[in-house]
């Protein structure tokens, strides 16, 4: 046994005085040997006789200052396990003991901190340990220092929680981080003292796997109350915080549940703890903090310690304070000594009265026995009362739980009523769904082949993906198991040398105890040499002691009469005892029998509740899983569009397309907010649903209607407005799987179709056809006199060509002459064919304008019709523009300032102005008018003038061109080898040339394609009288909408009426 260096000085100096003073000093020598007892080098637990008489002096003297007086002289450095135990017992007397403990304890913070940080540095299993226990005292000593409405056994009422809670959020946040640090440092000392104990049941029976399992009992008690308390105050924090700001306090939370529950199961699996103390089972998941409702299915963790039996007191062995004969002397051979000689300093004593003064002792032994079932009897009273008050207290929370579920059942019913409501209204609109789905069957027909090919790749690419996650799953099986095998085989080396070290330690202790026993027995033989002695001389005197025992016989029989009526007595206080131990019970199992039948009807009622809301939460997900099915139909028919051919006739005009993608937008928006809803509340998809069918018939037209705006696009625009309706139905139908999955559905993202549809907005915004910059009342008055500007200007090209004719007939002769005359007669007839063709255009033009108008002016009619009336105007300027471009190139041909090619290049220009101006005329005639007739005419007699320009272009230039014979004759093989190469380099020169000015004309046709459709009329030259002055300073004018043919080149002629076709968009 563990002595007590430096008793206090108080206790030696004490001298027995008064009765007041030798009580005391009985106090601390009590005190003194169970110290000693409890807190001692040997690997066994603490007992709990010995802390209970600790605990009970606490009480005594209200406060713990003899027990630091005591624990201030123990060797700790010495000794890890002493630390250990040291920890242990100051634990339990926090627990248990008298509130003032917690301020003594204040005093002596710096002492234990050292304790622990002296075993932290060093390697020891039990000084690691003892390190976690301290840092968990002082913060234990700190929290309930810092909060005093909790006492140090932690166990207080809801209401007294609340009280300490407050109102004020801060704090309440506060409390709930200390409690926190509070349960980490609980469990981290449970988890250090598992990770050193083979979890086996041998070991938890072993003294040394006892002594380092024993402090748990007060960890599981404390964990327990802190993990209700948490649970109140995160409900607390969630009913005035946003979910968003806690999220940190639930993932803490989950760590420590989880931590807690592992706890808790590994230590109730263990024979030590089983007969100990009952541990509670926490349920399996976390509360849901984020539905208030999920408060009343929390149940209280109750941890309740059993009836310990009584242990056989041992003998006390009384520290020595003062002088006395020697400890070891045997008492027998002090009795002989007294009746041989007599008893000391002359004062004699008789058997009379040795054996009164033996009696006497019996008797005080046994009011002290009687004194201390009392004790015992008290506190199981008290512990009884206590549990009867906490069961009655559950009971109370057991029925306002019973009245809450009934008032949300009412609840659920009205919503339920709501929802059956709302099932009906969604058949009715699922019978006016299945109708459009009959009309639309005849369109489905024609894209069957189609789907089947499209299911064929679905389903080979679904085979090829099963297999990958098969290989995929077999490989992680395969990698797991292996994994398993070797944590199996580490596990079991790790047992295996732990057996070891723990037989070889058991064999040194049973061989120490073997060398022990041999010394004790030669001790013992010495002692029994001495009796023998002493016997032989109290043989002697024997005869002498026998008539002395006579006449003590009768008082003997007196003194028996008085003991067998205090063992009456006592035996009727023990009957007592057991029939109040008997009403207790009887009261217990009545107050257990009620509580099972309240929760058994409630678990009842609470089922009942679960079914009805699980249906409800079906059938809403069952409702919204096929408006997604649906709304993924009608995506699947949008996106087949983009790649229908039959789709390719189909237009439209990037006003619409741009009202439906802001449609869509807004759609968007609105199937996000359902969405949150719905996470929020599982029992409500109407919003949900709505928006999800808003979306998928918004989008799916935005598709359709972008797939029909490209087909009258440029061919960049158009083919990015495609690629970003493909992303958009792409994105859409992914949405719409993840809604139709309950797991995925959490993960959904409906904000991210919102980038495709803002593309397809953007682009429809790039494609919208920029006005003239006039008013709509101004494009009656602009289109006549755009009529009347080309008119002018043809007349004044007819009158420059005859002057060039005139010219050049005076200034040349012989073969240019020829051919100058040929070019200008085809010019004029050019010309005059033009002429014909713009004065019946303008004639179809009044009969369009006098057919269409009605009751509305002219003015009105343009202005109701701008986009065809802009087409007009574009036409019109571009076919006086190509005139005065024609008659500039003629001249300059004629004074051989020119190239014939320019010639040529007017003549296709001017061929394809008289095309658009036809197309634009044809957009609103009547297929069967004379003047359209006329047109059609005219437009072909255009274009074979044009070629005819062309032909005499180009037979000019040869006639005219020089083609001299090559003379080969002076030259060498060497020079004709040198010239062929020079003349191959040059060849490979203007080839190079030829590509690289093809490329500039197609990026100089693709930019006028998007000047034409981005830049209007303001800032250029609108000449409505041409004049041939200034030859450089002609422009062409930028088309209101340049025509665009899907599969045609630029200027390539139409087959069947040899002219330029166009596609004008009302």
């Amino acid at each position: 046994m563990n002595s007590i260096k430096n008793v206090p000085a108080r206790v030696l100096n004490r001298r027995p005085g008064h009765s007041l003073e030798a009580e005391r000093e009985q106090f601390d020598k009590t005190q003194a040997i169970s110290i000693s007892k409890a807190i001692n080098t040997q690997e066994a637990p603490v007992k709990e006789k010995h802390a209970r008489r600790i605990i009970l002096g606490t009480h005594h003297e209200k406060g713990a200052f003899t027990f630091w007086s005591y624990a201030i002289g123990l060797p700790l450095p010495s000794s890890a396990i002493l630390s250990w135990k040291f920890c242990h017992v100051l634990h339990k007397v926090l627990r248990d003991g008298h509130p003032n403990v917690l301020h003594d304890c204040q005093r002596y913070r710096s002492n234990i901190r050292e304790i622990g940080d002296l075993w932290g540095h060093l390697h020891d299993r039990y000084g690691q340990l003892v390190n976690i226990y301290t840092k968990l005292l002082l913060t234990k000593i700190s929290f309930h220092l810092k909060h005093p409405q909790f006492p140090a056994g932690l166990e207080v009422t809801d209401e007294v929680l609340e009280k300490a809670a407050g109102t004020d959020i801060n704090n309440i946040f506060q409390l709930t981080v200390e409690m926190f640090d509070y349960m980490d440092c609980e469990l981290k000392l449970s988890e250090s003292v598992f990770r050193q104990l083979n979890t086996a049941i041998a070991v938890s029976q072993m003294s040394s796997g006892q002594c380092r399992l024993a402090p748990l009992i007060q960890v599981i008690q404390d964990c327990s109350h802190l993990y209700h308390y948490t649970v109140k105050l995160m409900f607390k924090l969630h009913s005035c915080l946003p979910a968003d700001t806690l999220q940190g306090h639930r993932d803490r939370f989950h760590e420590q549940f989880h931590s807690l529950r592992n706890f808790f199961r590994r230590a109730s699996d263990m024979l030590y703890f089983k007969r100990l103390i009952q541990i509670p089972r926490l349920p399996e998941g976390p509360p849901n903090f984020l539905r208030a409702s999920a408060l009343a299915e929390h149940i209280k963790p109750v941890v309740v310690i059993p009836e310990e039996a009584p242990e056989d007191e041992e003998p006390e062995n009384l520290i020595e304070i003062s002088t006395g004969p020697p400890a070891g002397e045997p008492a027998v051979v002090a009795d002989l000594f007294e009746q041989t000689f007599g008893p000391p300093n002359g004062s004699v004593k008789d058997d009379r009265d040795l054996q009164i003064e033996a009696l006497k002792r019996e008797v005080e032994m046994l009011r002290s026995e009687l004194d201390k079932i009392k004790l015992e009897a008290q506190r199981f009273i008290a512990q009884l009362k206590g549990q009867v008050n906490a069961l009655e207290a559950e009971l109370e929370e057991q029925r306002k739980q019973k009245q809450k579920a009934l008032v949300d059942n009412e609840q659920l019913r009205h919503e339920l009523a709501q929802l059956r409501a709302a099932q009906v209204e969604g058949e009715r609109n699922q019978g006016l769904r299945e109708e459009a789905e009959k009309k639309a069957s005849a369109t489905e027909a024609r894209y069957n082949k189609l789907k089947e090919k499209h299911s064929e790749l679905i389903n080979t690419h679904a085979e090829l993906l099963r297999k990958n996650a098969d290989t995929a799953k077999q490989l992680t099986v395969t990698q797991q198991s292996q994994e398993e095998v070797a944590r199996v085989k580490e596990q079991l080396a790790f047992q295996v040398e732990q057996v070891k070290r723990e037989s070889e330690m058991k064999l040194e202790e049973q061989s120490d105890q073997l060398e022990k026993l041999k010394r004790e027995l030669e001790a013992k033989a010495g002692e029994l040499v001495r009796v023998q002695e002493a016997l032989s001389r109290t043989e002697q005197s024997g005869s002498e002691l026998s008539s002395r025992l006579d006449a003590l016989s009768a008082d003997r029989d007196e003194l028996s009469r008085v003991v067998r009526q205090r063992e009456a007595d006592l035996l009727a206080a023990q009957s007592l005892a057991r029939e109040k131990e008997e009403a207790l019970s009887q009261e217990q199992q009545r107050s257990s029998r009620e509580r099972d039948e309240l929760q058994g009807r409630l678990a009842d009622k609470e089922s009942q509740e679960q079914g009805l809301q699980q249906r409800l939460l079906d059938e809403q997900f069952a409702m919204l899983r096929a408006t997604a099915v649906e709304a993924r139909r009608i995506l699947q028919d949008a996106v087949g569009k983009l790649d229908d051919p039959l789709h390719l006739r189909c237009t439209s005009s990037p006003d619409y397309l741009v009202s439906r993608a802001q449609a869509a937008l807004d759609a968007v928006s609105a199937l996000e907010k359902g969405h949150a809803q719905y996470l929020t509340s599982r029992a409500d998809a109407s919003g949900l649903v709505a928006a999800l069918t808003r979306f998928s018939h918004l989008t799916a037209d935005t598709i359709v209607h972008g797939s029909a705006t490209s087909h009258l696009a440029p061919t960049d625009p158009a083919d990015r407005l495609i690629d970003t309706c493909r992303e958009c139905g792409a994105r859409a139908l992914e949405l719409v799987g993840q809604l139709q999955e309950q797991q995925a559905l959490l993960q959904a993202q409906p904000g991210l179709v919102r980038t495709p549809l803002q593309g397809i907005l953007q682009l429809g915004q790039e494609l919208k056809p920029k006005s003239l910059d006039v008013r709509q009342e101004e494009l009656g008055a602009m289109v006549d006199k755009e009529m009347a500007a080309t008119s002018a200007a043809i007349e004044d090209a007819v009158r420059r060509i005859e002057d060039m004719m005139n010219q050049a007939r005076h200034a040349s002769s012989g073969v240019k002459l020829e051919v100058n005359e040929r070019i200008l007669n085809s010019c004029t007839d050019l010309m005059k064919a033009i002429r014909l063709l713009v004065t019946t255009s303008t004639s179809l033009q009044k009969e369009i304008v006098e057919s269409g108008r009605g009751a509305a002016t002219q003015q009105e009619f343009y202005a109701k019709n701008s986009r065809w009336t802009e087409g007009l105007i574009s036409a019109s300027k571009a076919v006086g523009w190509g005139a005065t471009q024609l008659v500039e190139s003629a001249d300059k041909v004629v004074l051989h300032t020119g190239k014939y090619e320019e010639l040529i290049v007017c003549s296709h220009e001017i061929a394809a102005s008289t095309a658009q101006l036809v197309a634009a005329s044809k957009v609103k005639a009547d297929k069967h008018s004379p003047h359209l007739s006329r047109l059609q005419e005219c437009s072909r007699t255009v274009n074979e003038m044009a070629a005819n320009v062309v032909a005499s272009t180009k037979s000019g230039q040869e006639q005219v061109e020089d083609r001299d014979t090559m003379d080969f004759s002076g030259l060498s093989l060497i020079k004709l080898k040198k010239q062929e190469m020079e003349t191959q380099v040059r060849a490979l020169e203007l080839e190079k040339t030829l590509e690289v000015e093809r490329v500039r004309l197609g990026e100089l046709r693709r930019q006028h394609y998007l000047l034409a459709g981005a830049t209007g009329a303001p800032g250029e030259e609108e000449p409505s009288q041409p004049s041939p002055a200034p030859r450089s300073g002609t422009k062409k004018p930028p088309l209101a909408q340049k025509p665009s043919v899907a599969p045609r080149q630029d200027h390539q002629l139409d087959k069947k009426d040899a002219s330029y076709t166009a596609q004008v968009v009302n």
